[in-house]
């Protein structure tokens, strides 16, 4: 008897490595940007550095309050979703089932053989068999919360945590020029990484993120200088 065949797919990783992505991003960007600001304002190092620490703590607070809220509102929908479903099949089961036939017909199946495969599936667990084919809910795609937190929140500090200690080790002079490098260069091998995770191409992830990258911190440096002049 031949061993079965299992495949892992991109899409697997898709719940994780969103907020994955989005949470090293986001730490690297906001706090360069806020440190090569501050510097461009002509502050001390000392206070460089406390803003970049602020930045990283509140910035990881923010993600994982953010994220828990949006994918907790995902998951109460879904949760909805599935609470009607559920209230539909024990309502009138046959109608549900000849719903899901119509379904597999619109996607090639003939009307027999899709009534079939409805009756099958139905029989083996009818809910899950609504979710995934009616709702566009699967176990793959499934809201979590806090993983999603979690996983916002500790990426941000990490990605973060570069341009807070470049600022602790190089001179204040050279804040700007040495931060503003080193993010772009974590941004590109950061956004080549996921873009390889996902099944993307390196190049396209890199560009992609490096230049929304150095746009943010050329902006607040512009803001900062502006700033600094004016106080």
């Amino acid at each position: 008897m031949k061993k079965a065949h299992f495949e892992r797919h991109y899409s697997e990783r898709i719940g994780w490595l969103r907020a994955a992505v989005l949470g090293a991003n986001d730490g690297i960007v906001s706090t360069a940007s806020l440190v090569v600001g501050v510097a461009a304002a002509g502050a001390a190092r000392g206070d460089i550095l406390l803003a970049g620490v602020a930045g990283l703590v509140a910035g990881a607070m923010s993600m994982a309050a953010g994220e828990y809220v949006s994918v907790s509102s995902q998951a109460d929908t879904e949760q909805a979703d599935l609470a009607r479903e559920r209230a539909e099949l024990e309502h009138d089961e046959a109608a549900e089932r000849e719903e899901l036939a119509t379904i597999y017909m619109k996607r090639g199946l003939e009307l027999s053989l899709a009534r079939q495969v409805a009756q099958q599936l139905m029989e083996h667990d009818a809910l899950a068999a609504h979710a995934r084919d009616e709702l566009g809910i699967s176990e793959v795609h499934r809201a979590r919360p806090i993983q999603a937190a979690l996983a916002s929140a500790l990426t941000f500090a990490v990605g973060a945590a570069l341009p807070v200690a470049v600022t602790g080790i190089v001179p204040a002079s050279r804040v700007i020029p040495v931060v503003a490098l080193s993010s772009l260069l974590l941004l590109a091998l950061l956004g080549g990484l996921a873009a390889h995770a996902g099944g993307a191409g390196l190049l396209t992830g890199a560009m992609r993120v490096t230049f929304w990258g150095a746009l943010a911190m050329a902006i607040t440096a512009g803001v900062g200088l502006a700033v600094g002049a004016a106080v």
